[in-house]
């Protein structure tokens, strides 16, 4: 699977999301203290953070017991790239039809 295919994976699941938001807003966070603002388990965000950290959204460092994440950029800007290249082409597309219509 290719990187854009596992973050397009990982961002499909809206409490994923959420999470990533989350990391994004509070930079390092434990699971403990993500669960403490988010209506699951920490062993269900605990989960999520791992196919967040697969799909390289998020980074994780050990901070006495726990782990701290904190957002990684490379990974979403490829698949920002990536759509807005598919969106390029589209466009081209779309314009090439309506030439041809109003022709």
């Amino acid at each position: 699977m290719s990187q854009v295919d596992d973050v397009l994976a990982a961002l499909a699941d809206p409490m994923r999301r959420r999470v990533l938001d989350l990391v994004a807003a509070k930079g390092p966070v434990s699971a403990s203290a993500l669960a403490t603002e988010l209506p699951v388990s920490r062993q269900a965000i605990v989960k999520h953070l791992g196919v967040l950290e697969k799909a390289e959204l998020v980074a994780s460092a050990r901070a006495g017991r726990e782990n701290n994440f904190s957002v990684r950029s490379d990974a979403l800007d490829a698949t920002a790239t990536w759509m807005a290249s598919l969106a390029s082409q589209w466009d081209r597309r779309l314009a090439a039809l309506k030439k041809i219509a109003e022709g």
